[in-house]
């Protein structure tokens, strides 16, 4: 345990969070929530088109819900940072897709191996060294890359839905000009939700259900580990956790804990596999949300991420309702909130990425690759962003990395 990161006790909780409560990071972790209760969407599609039940569908995004929102509750509020906790989407993929392959029982016994690893990385103190042997404009690149895709469903939402989005948008920049005490993003949602009222969306088929997680026990074959457990963990520790400390770090907080973050991943990701659930570790686009400037004072976004968590925990057993909720929205309502929660995060990746000191030719690549959405041997393009960015920094631009030039003056002396 000597190299997990120490935090805040949990003691006077309660009353740091009274204290710490902002319009500001309380419009964040909403956005936050909705912007992570929007994705179960993906997990339903992902289901669907593997051919799953929908009984399990269900009780797999409700899992994904309950799990990571206690974890979410926990892990901002003792480390005060900005750290929501959910799952790896790529991982949900992948778990959708090797189901009809090796039956469930074997997919979640091969999470549980997956999350045992991440734990040990964690516990040994591996994350920490992985990341200072990643350099930062390398992650910000793979990390702009990632977020791209937001910002041009944003814009491009002004092509199919010009009226609704043009009024969101402009509120939201108006209200940055003109309202300093009251949150854009909440400006924007609530442009957004008059919009819908006055066009008479149709909120009439929504149904309430009530479901909580269901237990079940794990098998262990070896074709389930290596078609999905071995890349789970490659993915959680070498894709997950890189890119939600390296945002944390590009908004101006110097000591993250990584070590923390993959073993608290690890175990979340071996108690999922009990419920039908893929995997939990930190969730890279609403820690984006909750560590921007617009989540207000540096010290106290890690309330939005609280908030999240706890959003998650309440409406996990609503979900059904939840999602009817979402169909019911238009697709550019969700796409232009996280566009406009993301904006200010996309802006400084890019300018730590390409800030034209050290490791810009392996950042552009980390950009590209992450933007392209590519899979190579069933990986997602974050992971692969990160060790290509390296090799080809490596290659080209040798004498950016300190511990290569160290090793290379000590050996001329």
């Amino acid at each position: 345990m000597k190299h997990i990161e120490k935090g805040t006790s949990l003691k006077r909780l309660p009353g740091d969070f009274i204290r710490d409560l902002t319009p500001e990071n309380a419009s964040a972790g909403l956005v936050a929530g909705v912007f992570g209760l929007s994705a179960g969407v993906i997990h339903i599609s992902a289901g669907t088109a593997a051919g799953l039940d929908s009984s399990f569908i269900m009780i797999w995004v409700i899992s994904y819900l309950m799990i990571n929102g206690l974890f979410g509750l926990l892990v901002p509020s003792y480390y005060r940072l900005p750290l929501p906790m959910a799952n790896s989407i790529p991982g949900a993929l992948l778990f959708a897709a090797v189901i009809p392959v090796v039956g469930l029982e074997a997919a979640l016994g091969a999470t549980l191996i997956a999350g045992a690893i991440s734990l040990v990385a964690g516990l040994t103190g591996v994350m920490a060294t992985v990341m200072r042997l990643i350099p930062m404009p390398i992650v910000m690149g793979m990390i702009a890359g990632v977020l791209l895709s937001f910002g041009t469903r944003m814009v491009g939402s002004l092509d199919d839905a010009l009226l609704p989005a043009a009024i969101m948008i402009l509120s939201f920049f108006l209200a940055a000009r003109l309202f300093r005490r009251v949150p854009p993003l909440l400006v924007a949602m609530g442009a957004g939700i008059a919009y819908l009222m006055a066009t008479g969306v149709d909120f009439s088929g929504i149904q309430a259900t009530v479901r909580f997680p269901e237990f079940v026990v794990p098998e262990f074959t070896l074709g389930a580990f290596l078609a999905y457990g071995l890349p789970l963990a490659i993915i959680l520790v070498g894709m997950e956790t890189p890119a939600g400390v390296g945002l944390v770090k590009g908004m101006g907080y110097d000591k993250v804990p990584a070590n923390g973050i993959t073993a608290v991943g690890g175990l979340g990701t071996m108690i999922s596999s009990f419920f039908n659930l893929h995997s939990t570790c930190i969730a890279a686009p609403m820690t984006g949300i909750c560590s921007s400037p617009e989540a207000g004072e540096r010290d106290k976004r890690w309330v939005a991420a609280v908030i999240t968590g706890a959003i998650f925990v309440v409406c996990a057993p609503f979900y059904g309702y939840v999602v009817s909720l979402i169909e019911a929205t238009p697709g550019y309502f969700i796409a232009i909130i996280a566009g406009l929660a993301l904006v200010r995060v996309l802006t400084s990746a890019l300018a730590i990425a390409f800030s034209g000191k050290k490791h810009e030719m392996g950042a552009l690549f980390a950009f590209l690759i992450a933007a392209s959405g590519i899979q190579i041997l069933g990986i997602g393009a974050s992971f692969w962003a990160l060790v290509l960015g390296v090799l080809i920094s490596m290659i080209f631009e040798t004498k950016d990395f300190e511990f290569i030039v160290k090793r290379e003056t000590a050996a001329a002396r």
